[in-house]
């Protein structure tokens, strides 16, 4: 069951329009994020996300995700502190609203990073960001990168792929997304990207 939405807590808050950056695991979206928040310095801010999955090797707590228990987690979502929230593969993942606010507050564009049953409850909300889809040339491609990073198990690996071809599906939805990218050129599709979101990057620019 997910969380009621508010509305008005969108229509009130001021600042750029946000960036919704969604895609199945592995197709990019990280590596895309890295690099915009490099270029653009002082205009991206990444919204954090909640999760209730343990850390990757790497990964640090408040920086890529704030890692909480299940029970801390679904306190939250009952006192309506999320914004959308969903789960996936036994784990717990949503956006929280303080999460939001902290980067718009700051006059940056907030990029937030969620999954397609996230985005579809976006929709419902007023948040009015632009909506992108990055996808991998292939589920082959996909699997490849996966297995590369081994930080899979043979069941989540399969789980993933499979959550992956429903969201490249789902992502031909019209009027879904503003912009679907295949990351099958690196450079080229971060040009698209860039390209996509080059008008709210000129706007804090000229605000800043």
């Amino acid at each position: 069951m997910y969380v009621r939405f508010f509305s008005r807590f969108f229509s009130v808050m001021a600042g750029p329009r946000p960036v919704v950056l969604s895609g199945p695991s592995g197709a990019g979206k990280s590596t895309f994020l890295k690099r915009l928040l490099k270029e653009f310095d002082g205009v991206f801010g990444f919204s954090v996300s909640h999760t209730t999955r343990n850390p990757r090797p790497g990964e640090v707590n408040g920086k890529d995700y704030h890692y909480v228990t299940r029970e801390v987690m679904q306190s939250g979502i009952d006192r309506g502190e999320f914004i959308e929230h969903a789960e996936f593969s036994g784990n717990m993942y949503g956006t929280s609203k303080a999460a939001v606010q902290d980067v718009q507050a700051k006059n940056l564009i907030c990029i937030l990073d969620i999954d397609m049953q996230g985005v579809k409850n976006i929709k419902r909300t007023d948040l009015n960001p632009i909506y992108v889809f990055i996808q991998p040339p292939s589920i082959e491609e996909l699997e490849k990168r996966l297995r590369d990073r081994k930080t899979e198990s043979e069941e989540s690996l399969q789980k993933r792929l499979q959550a992956a071809r429903v969201d490249m599906e789902l992502s031909k939805e019209t009027g879904l997304f503003d912009v679907v990218i295949v990351n099958d050129d690196l450079e080229a599709a971060y040009g698209k990207l860039k390209e996509a979101l080059l008008e709210e990057i000129q706007k804090v620019k000229d605000t800043n």
